[in-house]
């Protein structure tokens, strides 16, 4: 089978480094989540007049809205280094301790998926956040003994795409807890033409307007959709990426005018001439369409709720009008 890429995967690749190439490095180049970045400015320019470490973090929202950048602004705001690890990466209480042995004073510890990290690693790391002190068991000649290790003032900067699965206890050790929102339009076009110009690729302003309306409200599905019609420009030997280029290009990328991709499209065709629209489970609904139940939920579901294509019930998935519509499906013929 031919290995495809998906343009709208919005999960995080470490072999891609495009979004690190063109990421802010300040809250004041920083565009959208307003709410987020200034009150984060005040709050980090508090914690220098204190001369303390910044409150831990806990940023939460759909992926691709700017998590982790904002990780590395804090860090850099800051002047400190910025230490990352994955959630699902920290398997051993060891893992988590050479993760921490490292940090200086002040640092920035970003762990992303903070949600799957085992249940007694988190245990571990109440005493981490709360009193910059681990304490351990080692097991040595048959023999139990506690280990306890003194850490330097540090900050947690915590990122998750599903807040609901972080336990209370958890959570409560965040002193600010935000949530990312989707981006608008014009926030979008400024990204876009921000990039055009990091990247030296000129793109006419209705060229990037159609980046902007098709990006599912997503600054990393944008810079990357505009990656791709880049592509199309440079071997197509255009000087700059016109409107035209753009459109076509986004078609070859099967990214229709509401943003949605051959997957958003699989899914809600499964839903309506499968299931009758529903209800149905998300687990039976990616079984049909052969995806992880996880990249449903946290990929495609997220904008279809946001944009009134479908809705959770009770008893699972159900298509709104508006994916009719959309799928020029008659509403009444779907359920004979």
């Amino acid at each position: 089978m031919e290995d495809t890429e998906n343009i709208l995967e919005a999960n995080h690749l470490e072999s891609d480094t495009f979004e690190t190439n063109i990421r802010p490095q300040s809250l004041s180049e920083y565009v959208g989540q307003e709410e987020i970045t200034s009150n984060l400015s005040v709050f980090i320019e508090a914690s220098k007049i204190r001369n303390e470490s910044l409150d831990h973090v806990l940023l939460y929202g759909p992926p691709g809205l700017g998590k982790t950048t904002l990780a590395h602004i804090i860090a850099n705001e800051l002047g400190v280094n910025l230490k990352t690890a994955s959630g699902p990466s920290i398997e051993k209480s060891g893992d988590l301790a050479a993760i921490l042995s490292t940090l200086e004073p002040g640092d920035v510890l970003f762990i992303d998926e903070i949600h799957r990290m085992p249940k007694f690693i988190e245990e571990i790391l109440y005493p981490a956040m709360e009193d910059f002190e681990m304490d351990l068991v080692l097991n040595t000649d048959g023999k139990s003994r506690n280990l306890k290790i003194d850490l330097p003032p540090f900050t947690l900067v915590g990122a998750t795409t599903r807040a609901g699965d972080i336990s209370g206890p958890l959570r409560d050790r965040f002193g600010i807890v935000s949530k990312m929102q989707y981006y608008t339009e014009e926030e979008l076009l400024q990204i876009v033409n921000r990039t055009s110009r990091v990247l030296n690729m000129p793109i006419e302003e209705e060229a990037a307007r159609l980046i902007a309306k098709r990006c599912r409200k997503t600054p990393r599905i944008a810079n990357r959709l505009f990656k791709r019609i880049r592509d199309f420009a440079l071997v197509g030997g255009y000087e700059k990426i016109t409107e035209e280029l753009a459109d076509k290009s986004l078609t070859r990328l099967k990214v229709d005018e509401y943003g949605l991709d051959s997957v958003d499209i699989e899914y809600l065709t499964s839903l309506i001439t499968k299931f009758n629209g529903g209800p149905v489970g998300v687990e039976t609904i990616a079984t049909s369409i052969g995806e992880e139940v996880s990249t449903i939920e946290d990929v495609v579901e997220p904008f279809l709720l946001q944009e009134g294509f479908i809705r959770r019930t009770p008893r699972g998935r159900v298509a709104e009008e508006k994916s009719y519509d959309h799928l020029k499906i008659n509403h009444n013929e779907s359920l004979f």
